[in-house]
């Protein structure tokens, strides 16, 4: 393989990098977007950054430029990435991914560069920032504190299914999160308890025999983690729930409405508008350790019923009760 091609596979197919982002107009300010998944999974989550750099006064092509960088899954591929846009001098850096974990590698990448991150993690332990009012240095976003919502989703199956001694979860073993997810939800499971069942799948493939082993060990339900693996591949987990015919909930809406029992979470596509307007802010001359960590401030519990009525389940009139949502 020439240099040239290794040096394009390696920073996540640049060649499919859109033409703006490649015969960008002088001058033009560069944001360099950095994601631990895939392209496809990122789709209607740009769309989302982009309405929030629209709404900043800055249109992808016109006067900006995206710069895009995809890990593909592969998270010992981010820090290579990360250092790319480094080097290339980009004006910003949206990092995305991994639960956090594209955001800390971002972050040990450039002290100079603003960055704007998701994660899931807290960002004042894990060291992304000072405090969430006053960030300092050069990084801020947006927290989804997503990781310590699943004993609430185990809560939540707990309430739907009382009489299964056991819930199963389904993790990523490359997310560098999963550890302390498996055992805050088995701590979580140890008061209610309940065991816990711990499946993993970090390929396709394995998503089989990940669900034959929640069927194997009598799970009455299984909690699907966040992650953007998973959330990349919401048919296909929706998909097998059914033909297993386990309850699961998940992480985001979007599932829910392709046909998912449950979700549980923050409203994706508005954390990632203001990512966009964020970023435009910065473009504008504000600095990132003036602008706050934001939080979510309204979780959403999603149930489809139809889903349920196809599995001979009885939703606990509780649980309808506190439902934002419920398909039917």
């Amino acid at each position: 393989m020439s240099s040239r091609r290794k040096f394009i596979t390696l920073i996540g197919g640049a060649a499919a990098w859109p033409l703006a982002a490649r015969a960008q107009q002088p001058g033009m300010p560069v944001i360099g977007l950095l994601y631990g998944g895939s392209s496809d999974a990122f789709g209607y989550l740009l769309t989302a950054i982009r309405r929030g750099l629209r709404e900043s006064g800055y249109i992808e092509g016109r006067n900006v430029a995206i710069e895009f960088r995809w890990a593909e899954d592969r998270y010992d591929r981010v820090p290579a990435l990360a250092e790319d846009l480094v080097r290339r001098q980009v004006d910003v850096i949206i990092a995305n991914g991994g639960g956090g974990y594209v955001a800390k590698v971002a972050k040990a990448a450039t002290a100079t560069i603003p960055i704007v991150f998701t994660t899931n993690l807290d960002p004042v332990k894990s060291g992304l920032v000072a405090s969430l009012n006053h960030p300092g240095g050069n990084a801020t976003g947006m927290s989804f504190f997503s990781s310590l919502l699943e004993p609430k989703k185990l809560e939540l199956m707990h309430e739907l299914a009382p009489k299964a001694a056991a819930i199963a979860i389904l993790v990523n073993p490359d997310n560098p999160n999963t550890e302390s997810i498996a055992k805050i939800v088995k701590e979580a499971g140890d008061a209610l308890g309940r065991s816990l069942v711990i499946a993993t799948a970090n390929t396709d493939h394995e998503f089989e025999s990940a669900y034959a082993t929640v069927v194997e060990r009598r799970a009455g339900g299984i909690i699907i983690a966040a992650d953007p693996f998973f959330n990349a591949r919401r048919e296909e987990l929706v998909a097998l729930s059914a033909r297993y015919a386990i309850p699961a909930i998940y992480e985001w809406r979007e599932f829910a409405e392709i046909g998912g029992l449950m979700s549980y979470g923050s409203r994706v596509t508005d954390t990632f508008r203001q990512v966009g307007i964020y970023a435009g802010r910065i473009l504008k001359g504000e600095k990132p350790a003036d602008l706050p960590v934001e939080q979510p401030t309204k979780f959403e519990l999603v149930v489809n019923l139809k889903t349920a009525k196809m599995l001979g389940l009885d939703v606990p009139t509780a649980i309808l009760l506190r439902a934002d949502e419920v398909i039917e």
